[in-house]
């Protein structure tokens, strides 16, 4: 055989090798992305999504261009209406609608005056999923939105209550540990989803709080959730309206900035709200003091030094969020705001969770097969 020939058969070889490799590869990538969706299919069902993965409702940034940006790279965007008119949040759907043909839902406060018009509105718009916030809904609201055709998600800060809301009619549940931003439970998402997952089977859980990464993503659906909702990660996506001194803070911060509200007195409650620690935060420690004091001198009845102390943060979160006061808004965040390190498209932060999760099966299948070829070769060499 000459050189020449010998030389063309190993570059054969070696090609046939690549391609049995690559198509190796390919097998594997399919594999793993069939046990991504598997896990996660119910959560997409529900949501008539690619991805099981919900944006978190955050006032002020959950808007038209976030929320479509999220349905229309696979995710579900949900918009925050927070104190919204019934007019506002009208005119908020149709120009998200205008934004994106895929499938998003609306986040509604139990406790707005305007409630029932607010469902309403969504109904007329054709919603699909009205997202219930912020304090148990009562059966009404519930049968008000289902009547119209829309799905039902609550959240549920305990197992008993997620219980609860489904014989009253939720299709599907929240849990949201105390890592979330905002306003947050006393219970840390890792002991909600161990409480929860393994005991509420009837309609899809959605996990939430704290998730920043793939990985944690595909652990909760490996506990059963039928799929995440991530908000503090979407803050710096390019299609995000946050003031640019305000994503510039979520970059800058770590985990730990991402403190909850303290409380001074238990006659005077505050709800716990997580945020990024700044001056304002300070400033709100003084206020309750000096209100406290005012109160015990007698300055003050306990009605009137209650609503000083929750007047405090009345448009902070605008402040921060669209004026770009850093210093006097709110900075609310979720503790993986530390795993926000610099600005993304929205698609770009997507794809980034499902190739953390699906390296993660990949993983987890490698340690398999490196356990089970060591047992076998143990095995051999024993017999």
């Amino acid at each position: 055989m000459s050189p020449a020939v010998s030389d063309g058969l190993a570059a054969a070889d070696r090609a046939e090798t690549r391609s049995r490799s690559a198509g190796a590869r390919g097998a594997g990538q399919d594999r793993r992305r069939a046990e991504l969706d598997r896990l996660w299919a119910r959560g997409r069902a529900f949501l008539g999504t690619d991805c099981a993965i919900m944006g978190g409702a955050m006032t002020w940034v959950s808007e038209r261009n976030l929320v479509a940006a999220i349905s229309n790279a696979g995710g579900f965007g949900v918009i925050a209406s927070g104190s919204m008119s019934p007019d506002l949040l009208s005119r908020e759907i149709a120009a998200t609608a205008a934004l994106t043909n895929r499938p998003f839902g609306v986040n509604l406060i139990t406790m707005h005056p305007q409630l029932l018009e607010l469902i309403d509105v969504c109904i007329e718009h054709r919603v699909g999923h009205v997202v219930l916030a912020g304090g148990i809904p009562t059966i009404a609201a519930i049968q008000r939105i289902r009547a119209g055709g829309s799905r039902v998600l609550c959240f549920a800060p305990a197992l008993v209550l997620a219980k609860k809301l489904v014989r009253m009619g939720a299709d599907a549940i929240v849990i949201e540990g105390s890592e979330a931003g905002g306003h947050i439970g006393p219970v840390s998402t890792a002991v909600l989803a161990q409480e929860v997952l393994p005991h509420l089977t009837e309609v899809p859980v959605f996990v939430a709080g704290g998730i920043g990464r793939g990985e944690a993503i595909l652990s909760y659906l490996e506990m059963g959730a039928a799929g995440v909702q991530l908000g503090t990660r979407f803050v710096c996506a390019h299609e995000s309206v946050a003031h640019a001194q305000f994503k510039r803070a979520f970059i800058r911060a770590s985990a730990r900035d991402a403190v909850a509200s303290v409380q001074l007195d238990a006659r005077f409650p505050v709800i716990p709200v997580r945020a990024l620690a700044n001056p304002a935060t300070d400033r709100f420690r003084e206020i309750q003091r000096q209100v406290i004091d005012r109160f015990n001198r007698g300055e003050l009845s306990q009605k009137d030094a209650q609503l000083e102390i929750e007047h405090f943060w009345a448009g902070a979160l605008r402040r921060a969020v669209i004026d770009g006061d850093v210093e006097a808004g709110s900075l609310m965040a979720g503790q993986s705001v530390g795993l926000v390190t610099r600005e993304q498209s929205t698609a770009e932060i997507l794809a980034e969770l499902v190739d953390q999760a699906l390296m993660a099966i990949a993983g987890r299948d490698q340690r398999f097969t490196s356990a089970f070829a060591g047992s076998a070769e143990g095995q051999g060499a024993g017999g």
